[in-house]
């Protein structure tokens, strides 16, 4: 394959993938707000983001187990997404409020979505595709994180209520599926 052959599937591959795990992201966000009264926004969308990341780069990994490294900054790509994401929110403030000082935690939550993005990582290894049962295991940290404390059911019974493993499950069989699509096609 040529490198500019692999830069485009990498392309097509990273945008495939960001767009459905923005999608999950959200809709894992809108199942949550109104099951978890009292829960921080901000964290549910930063943990949600970083969990849905780092599965999903996961999962082109998987796809592309003998790519080359052209191919392989999709996944790269995949994990900066909540690191992205902040940058255009806070832009997008920036621009419509003429508001500076709203970039000026920037680095505290770079950080602290750096420590997250670990999180995920050591619990979602590389190489390895989220199946299933890893998904039911990790996502219920992911619940018990987000949850506010004081509720009176476990984090892994709210998750089952939920019906969320389904949820990015069927995200990271597609991406699996695509990206072995676009490293087949010539």
């Amino acid at each position: 394959m040529s490198g500019s052959t692999d830069v485009a599937r990498a392309s097509r591959i990273a945008t495939f993938a960001t767009l459905g795990a923005l999608g999950v992201t959200q809709d894992l966000i809108h199942a949550c707000v109104p099951a978890l009264e009292g829960a921080d926004p901000e964290l549910l969308a930063e943990e949600s983001l970083c969990l849905v990341s780092t599965a999903t780069a996961r999962s082109v990994e998987v796809g592309l187990e003998d790519a080359s490294a052209g191919l392989s900054a999709a996944s790269a790509c995949l994990l900066d997404l909540p690191f992205m994401y902040r940058e255009y929110l806070v832009g997008g403030a920036i621009i419509a409020q003429s508001a500076p000082e709203l970039a000026d935690a920037h680095g505290e939550v770079e950080q602290r979505l750096a420590r997250k993005q670990s999180f995920y990582g050591v619990h979602l290894p590389q190489g390895q595709f989220p199946g299933r049962r890893l998904l039911e295991d990790k996502m219920a940290l992911w619940m018990g994180r987000i949850s506010p404390p004081g509720l009176p059911d476990l984090p892994v019974v709210r998750l089952e209520r939920l019906g969320l493993v389904d949820v990015l499950s069927t995200h990271l069989r597609l991406v699996l599926a695509y990206t072995k699509k676009v490293q087949a096609d010539d």
